[in-house]
């Protein structure tokens, strides 16, 4: 398995880490290696480090902003407001962890861990290995019921044939799991920090003291701010709004990016890069606004394909990647952020569907 602070290998990167020989050399000779070069030749896999050095700037400034309404309002049930605003804020800096994690704000991997540790350990109190570790075999077999941990059996399942293995609650669950889905992102948020305590168990020792000194410190400045300007008990109720709006919202960004797509048959054919890659993803169109609410992960196809291609290329090598595939005849798959919604909860229904 990676280390969990290795960032996600990139075929297009001969100089990532992660990336055997011989894996290079199998993309060198696919249908994704014309796509590779016109990618490369138009300068799309340089790094944006002055757009990232300004986002991460506007980010912090706001999440600053939010913090320093919240103590001006003091103890009063109006600080709620604020819950919508600093989850988004938060959304965001999920965002910037992301990125870091993928190798697409600096090329050094010391630097996109500080980047990483900052902004998923100190500002969310989330840990970054756990998250990249996870995100790693995620992006290395997409929706391989064997491989990849978001499809695995959880609270959730994603095929009839883990439906048909629960018992009791869980059984219940399954048969519900399509209108439960919303409601069980308010979860999210909590459910993020405690996997990040639980896997710090699997971290080298010094590794596993930095990350649970910033988990601490996190946790520590959070209680320290929350009831120091609200009484107990808005603290309480404020934490538990911030979480839920912050689940719900990163869950939003994940949850239309491979649900209901392709699932490799685990015995069958091996697929190739390009193929594992965009027949399991599926992409949201939009503009402005849906590419803010999606942080990029709307292009999910041009990120799988490119995992270190900084967020603000991916809408420019959509038309490439596109186009590419039409000349070879492989299904690209996008639609409107709703649709995308609809298929995934349908997909969900449908893997109940035995139970019901």
């Amino acid at each position: 398995m990676p280390q969990a602070t290795a960032t996600v290998a990139d075929p297009a990167d001969e100089s990532s880490p992660g990336l055997p020989a011989a894996a290079r050399g199998a993309a060198a000779g696919s249908d994704f290696a014309p796509l590779l070069r016109v990618v490369r030749d138009q300068g799309l896999l340089e790094r944006r480090t002055d757009r990232y050095v300004l986002g991460i700037a506007v980010n912090l400034a706001a999440l600053g902003a939010v913090i320093t309404g919240f103590v001006l309002l003091g103890d009063t049930w109006w600080s709620l407001l604020l819950t919508l605003p600093l989850a988004v804020v938060w959304t965001r800096t999920a965002f910037v962890a992301h990125d870091a994690g993928h190798a697409q704000i600096s090329g050094d991997r010391r630097t996109s861990r500080l980047i990483g540790l900052v902004h998923a350990n100190l500002l969310l109190g989330m840990n970054e290995a756990w998250w990249n570790d996870k995100h790693v075999r995620h992006h290395a077999n997409p929706n391989h019921i064997d491989k990849d941990p978001d499809v695995g059996v959880g609270a959730l399942v994603w095929t009839q044939k883990q439906a048909a293995q629960r018992e009791g609650f869980a059984r219940w669950l399954t048969r519900n799991q399509a209108r439960l889905f919303f409601p069980m992102l308010l979860l999210e948020g909590i459910a993020l920090k405690i996997y990040g305590f639980q896997f710090l168990r699997r971290q080298p020792l010094r590794e596993r003291a930095v990350s649970a000194l910033l988990l601490t410190a996190h946790f520590a400045l959070y209680a320290t701010l929350l009831l120091s300007t609200l009484s107990p008990g808005k603290a309480i109720v404020f934490a538990l709004v911030l979480h839920a709006l912050f689940g719900l919202h990163l869950g939003m960004a994940f949850a239309p990016n491979h649900k209901g797509m392709e699932m490799p048959d685990p015995d069958g054919e091996r697929w190739g890069h390009l193929q594992r890659q965009v027949l399991t993803s599926r992409n949201v169109r939009g503009g402005v606004l849906t590419d803010w609410f999606l942080g990029g992960l709307n292009y999910q196809i041009e990120h799988h394909l490119f995992p270190s291609m900084p967020r603000p290329n991916l809408r420019l090598a959509q038309p490439l990647v596109k186009a590419h595939c039409s000349g070879i005849g492989m299904p690209y798959a996008e639609t409107g952020l709703i649709e995308s919604y609809r298929q995934a909860l349908s997909h969900m229904h449908e893997v109940g569907e035995p139970l019901r």
